[in-house]
């Protein structure tokens, strides 16, 4: 039987993970009423359990929060190992919105053509559901790389093209290049997705020896262009604004940087009831702090 874009995207969605984080992410979503739990991110493709495990929580009903995602951080001991992770939540309607590339944010669709994992999902429906969102992503991003991409070429020129462009519109640092090691590492997961997702959103081309050519009417191409243009112009605008929501909202905030302190300094740092409600009013204390044991070692 041929493979389409959705049986292909439900298959990779099984990749198997560790017992532990399966249970963290059910942990997770069972606390927060989530209806889907999804697992991305290098400790996916390592497999390993240190550093922070990354999920996105995906949860029932309207987007109740104008700025999305909300962030938090937890930890959780099982089988003498802390778990640590970072948990962005926002509504399954939303994030299927941004997938398809019918908001202005680029995070969602760009950061879930990317591989990731199903870890936890309520029922069948809601895997369905997930399924069909990470679909539109696949298709709006290749429906972009077609745009942006060389007349001719091999799939990745296509793939490197739509990255390196996004990261220029988000407001973060990235070493040049980065796009070509996103490409190396998750090479399995990107052989064949393009032509499967330009099939999907009825994408023309041809193919001979392994060089595709997208076939865009010039009408086209500019649509698509104007629409990229306005999420260009959004992208670094949208990227402060969370961060600054995130400096007042992050649940977890001064566990998460003690974390961060300890595992590059060595210097172990107390949260304390104050430090954990007040992050932000605590950072001047706990700078001074660091740098005086600093300067005692």
């Amino acid at each position: 039987m041929n493979e389409t874009l959705g049986s292909r995207i439900a298959a990779r969605l099984d990749a198997p993970v560790r017992p532990e984080v399966a249970q963290f992410a059910e942990n997770l979503a069972a606390a927060a009423g989530a209806d889907a739990a999804l697992f991305y991110g290098s400790n996916l493709r390592t497999g390993e359990l240190e550093g922070v495990l990354d999920f996105y929580l995906l949860q029932p009903g309207p987007q109740r929060e104008r700025i999305w995602p909300r962030v938090s951080y937890h930890e959780w001991e099982t089988g003498g190992t802390v778990l640590r992770a970072k948990v962005a939540a926002m509504s399954l309607e939303q994030f299927r919105r941004a997938a398809a590339g019918d908001s202005r944010d680029t995070t969602i669709w760009a950061r879930f053509v990317q591989p990731s994992a199903l870890v936890w999902a309520r029922s069948a429906d809601f895997r369905s559901q997930v399924i069909d969102a990470l679909a539109e992503a696949a298709r709006t991003a290749a429906r972009l790389a077609a745009a942006l991409g060389p007349e001719s070429g091999l799939a990745a020129d296509y793939w490197r093209a739509l990255f390196r462009a996004t990261y220029q519109a988000e407001f973060r640092v990235e070493k040049s290049g980065r796009e070509d090691s996103i490409l190396s590492v998750n090479q399995a997961h990107f052989d064949g997705l393009l032509p499967l997702a330009w099939g999907a959103d009825g994408v023309a081309f041809s193919q001979e020896s392994g060089v595709l050519t997208p076939q865009i009417e010039a009408a086209r191409r500019r649509q698509i262009k104007r629409w990229w243009g306005s999420r260009r112009r959004w992208g670094k605008p949208l990227n402060l604004i969370r961060l600054a929501k995130a400096s007042t909202t992050f649940d977890g905030a001064a566990r998460y940087a003690a974390w961060k302190i300890e595992r590059h300094t060595g210097i172990a740092m107390e949260v304390t009831p104050w430090r954990e409600k007040h992050p932000l009013l605590a950072a001047p204390g706990v700078l001074f702090k660091l740098w005086r044991a600093q300067r005692k070692q």
